[in-house]
């Protein structure tokens, strides 16, 4: 890291200005901040798989009663699944 990389905590290292931010609040420091502009840059990957129309639909309907979407509501239950079976898994 560059030396005084962080202005408001005068911190020398990514791990400092994390503790100092954990023990400070923001708005004490508001007036010293200033506005920045900068781009993110997200990459993530979709990878599609075939669904039957009955499941299908009743993933639809679920997930509007539940208010997301219905790639949201199947991430989530695939996320759930395979966190219960993490040691097979390991296996692979």
């Amino acid at each position: 890291m560059r030396e005084n990389k962080s202005s408001l905590s005068k911190s020398r290292s990514y791990k400092e200005i994390g503790d100092f931010w954990d023990n400070h609040d923001l708005t004490d420091y508001w007036d010293k901040t200033e506005e920045a502009d900068f781009e993110v840059e997200m990459e993530s990957e979709i990878t599609y798989y075939a669904l039957e129309k009955s499941l299908s639909e009743k993933v639809r309907i679920l997930s509007k009663k539940r208010g997301v979407t219905p790639g949201t509501l199947v991430n989530l239950w695939v996320q759930e699944k395979l966190s219960e079976e993490k040691e097979e898994i390991k296996q692979i």
